[in-house]
């Protein structure tokens, strides 16, 4: 596994993650934002693993 592939997997996740709350009207310095940025960085590290681990 390589770490520049969790490492973006991670930052477009948390990205996408810290954006979601703002389509629903919330603001980008919220705590659902925050909050987002935090599952969507999981999800992200997650999805990489998932998709590119060598089983």
């Amino acid at each position: 596994m390589d770490k520049k592939l969790v490492m973006l997997g991670m930052i477009i996740g948390s990205t996408l993650g810290a954006y979601v709350p703002v389509w629903f009207g919330a603001s980008m310095f919220s705590f659902s934002s925050v909050l987002g940025t935090f599952v969507g960085g999981i999800f992200g590290i997650w999805l990489v693993f998932k998709l590119f681990s060598s089983n």
